[in-house]
Formats: C-alpha cells, sequence, structure tokens
C-alpha cells in the first residue's frame, strides 16, 4: 500500500481533526481546463477519451497539475453501466448523453444483463488502477457511480429530461416493473463500486442527480432504499483503511436525516441547503461536503473569497466538513478562479 501525502480528505470524511478544510470540485477534471479541451481533442470524442484508461489517467491528474486539491476524482461518466448493459450510449455535441435503445417493455427490463466489471467495464477499473499508480500518495482517489434511480431515469427516457414525464409513467403505473429495473442496477452499481475499490478507489460518491425530482414518498421507495442498499454491501475496508461513502443528491437537502441514517460516511450538498442547519439537523452521524453555488465563480476573485469564507464560517469549527461546489464546475469558468477558489479554503483560518 502507497502511503499517502495528503489525507486530509479522508480524515475529514472520518470527522478527525484536519489542518486546513479539504477541498476538491465536482467535475474538477473537465471542460473549463485547456489542457482537458487539448487531451479530448485528441482522443477524438468523449466515449474514447472515457474508455482509454491512459487518457482518463491523464485527465484525472491536469486539475492537480494546476491546484493544491485534496483528491483525485475518477474521470469517467455515471452512465457506463447503462451503456454495459448494452443500451449504446453515444453523445450529440451541445446536447449530451444519448442511448440508441431505451427501456420501454418489461422484456426490456428483463433482458438486461447485469455488466462484469472485470470485462465490459474494465476500462473504468483499469483507468483506476492507472490512475492510483501515476497518483503514488499523492491525494486519495474518489470512485463513483450515479444512482439507481438516477441511471434508471436515463435508460427510460433514452437521454437526459426536464418532466421525466416515462419515467414517472413507469413509476406510477407500474411500480413493480421499475422496483425490477432499479434492483438490477443496483447490483450493477454494487459490483462496479466494490471493482473501483479493490482496483484502488479510497472513496466512493454516489450521485443521485434526479433524486430531487421525486416526492418524499417516492424518493424514499425508488431511490433512497437503493442507496441504501448499495452502501449496506460496499466493500467498508480495503489496504489496511476503511473506504468511505459519500451520498449526494441534488435538491435533496429536506431528506438530510433519512440519508444519514443509510450509515453513509458523508452528505453531498447542493448550494441550496443551509450547511450550518445541515450541521445542526445531522450532528455528528456523517461529515459533509459543499456546498458553494458554481455560478459564484463567474464573480470576481474578492467575491470568491467572501463567499467560500461564508461557507466555511457557516460550517463553524470542527471536523467533518469537505469544501466543494454545490454541484459541478461549469464549463465556462476562468481557471485562474478556481486557483483563487482553492487558496481562499486552504488559508481559512477558523476562529
Amino acid at each position: 500500500m502507497t502511503d499517502l501525502k495528503n489525507d486530509r480528505f479522508l480524515r475529514a470524511l472520518a470527522r478527525q481533526p484536519v489542518d486546513q478544510t479539504p477541498i476538491w470540485i465536482m467535475r474538477q477534471a473537465g471542460r473549463y481546463l485547456p489542457e482537458y479541451k487539448n487531451t479530448r481533442a485528441r482522443a477524438g470524442n468523449f466515449m474514447t477519451l472515457c474508455q482509454t484508461p491512459e487518457l482518463a489517467c491523464e485527465v484525472t491528474l491536469q486539475p492537480l497539475e494546476r491546484y493544491p486539491l485534496d483528491a483525485a476524482i475518477l474521470f469517467s461518466d455515471i452512465l457506463t453501466i447503462p451503456d454495459a448493459m448494452g443500451l449504446g450510449l453515444y453523445f450529440v455535441e451541445g446536447e449530451g448523453p444519448r442511448f440508441q435503445k431505451r427501456i420501454e417493455t418489461i422484456r426490456d427490463i428483463q433482458n438486461l444483463p447485469i455488466p462484469d466489471p472485470e470485462g465490459e467495464l474494465v476500462y473504468v477499473v483499469n483507468a483506476v488502477r492507472t490512475i492510483r499508480r501515476e497518483l503514488s500518495g499523492r491525494v486519495p482517489l474518489i470512485g463513483f457511480s450515479g444512482s439507481p434511480w438516477t441511471l434508471a431515469t436515463y435508460m427510460i427516457e433514452g437521454q437526459s429530461s426536464r418532466d421525466f414525464a416515462s419515467a414517472k409513467a413507469l413509476l406510477f403505473d407500474q411500480p413493480k416493473a421499475l422496483h425490477q429495473l432499479l434492483e438490477k442496477i443496483t447490483a450493477a452499481v454494487t459490483e462496479y463500486l466494490n471493482a473501483q475499490i479493490q482496483a484502488g478507489a479510497q472513496a466512493i460518491m454516489i450521485f443521485d442527480t434526479w433524486g430531487g425530482v421525486l416526492s418524499p414518498a417516492n424518493y424514499a421507495e425508488f431511490s433512497l432504499r437503493y442507496m441504501h442498499k448499495i452502501v449496506d454491501n460496499l466493500i467498508q475496508e480495503n489496504e489496511g483503511r476503511p473506504v468511505p461513502n459519500i451520498l449526494f443528491t441534488k435538491n435533496g437537502g429536506q431528506w438530510l436525516e433519512s440519508m444519514a441514517e443509510t450509515g453513509c460516511s458523508a452528505l453531498g450538498l447542493d448550494w441550496t441547503t443551509d450547511i450550518k442547519k445541515a450541521r445542526e439537523r445531522v450532528g455528528d452521524k456523517v461529515a459533509l461536503q459543499g456546498n458553494l453555488d458554481p455560478c459564484t465563480l463567474y464573480a470576481s476573485h474578492e467575491t470568491i473569497r467572501k463567499e467560500a469564507h461564508k461557507v466555511l464560517k457557516s460550517f463553524g469549527n470542527g471536523p467533518g466538513h469537505i469544501f466543494n461546489l454545490g454541484h459541478g464546475i461549469h464549463q465556462h469558468i476562468d481557471p485562474e478562479k478556481v486557483a483563487t477558489l482553492v487558496d481562499a479554503v486552504h488559508s481559512y483560518q477558523h476562529t
């Protein structure tokens, strides 16, 4: 096992004292960086970038060359599992992901295979192995997946959606069929994340991007229930260290107590939830990650510092905070603004 030179992120997830609040940024390896655009152009297309471990490693490490971030996150996409299930993922420039096939019938659900992480998804697992080797213990590596509900919405709609009409129609009209689909995706996600852990991921994050479109009762039944099942079945320790996990439901601030009951290590917060109140609600059950509005990075350097310090002050003293944006960084952000943010977080002194 490579000893970590910087374990601030893992210590904060364990709610242990740290010398500085750790920071990483959702989508930190991405389109706002000119070096990412160069690598993406070299790859030819997004799927080749994801499916070539050396290139995925290259873009994973790019933000760490620019900024003293406290964690790396695997460069991949949440839709790798549906693609490996045979739905045929592709991307339309300026419009996002599409599937060649989508889930329309019970038979479609029954015919879905559980992909083998060392087979159809081996390119992701090999990317994890490559990144861990190249990191040489600099910072921890985060692995991730989309949540079962979020993956199901894309698989049913065939693309991203504003109203999730087809997915919600299935939920209301054929809940048993939707549960069958979610059970299958949950099994796939659990195997996938455990393979990432075995390959070297030192923390895991589950992105429930679309859980917030559900009613409270439907969120509990169709989203949280399955994330809970994943958390229960994740590898808890590897290489002599605990492997913590983070649950993030966008627009899910009203359900923090229920999310904390899953036994997860941390909750990601979007910017619509006050972090001080979130901390009061969940107590010392979990660490908290977040939660600056990503649009703050369009503001001046001075404003970025002030807004970052507001979040840090709102969390208050004591362990258990990982600084992040409330969602992914936007593609048109000036990279210099990110440098200001990282410095503002690391230099902040709690009083």
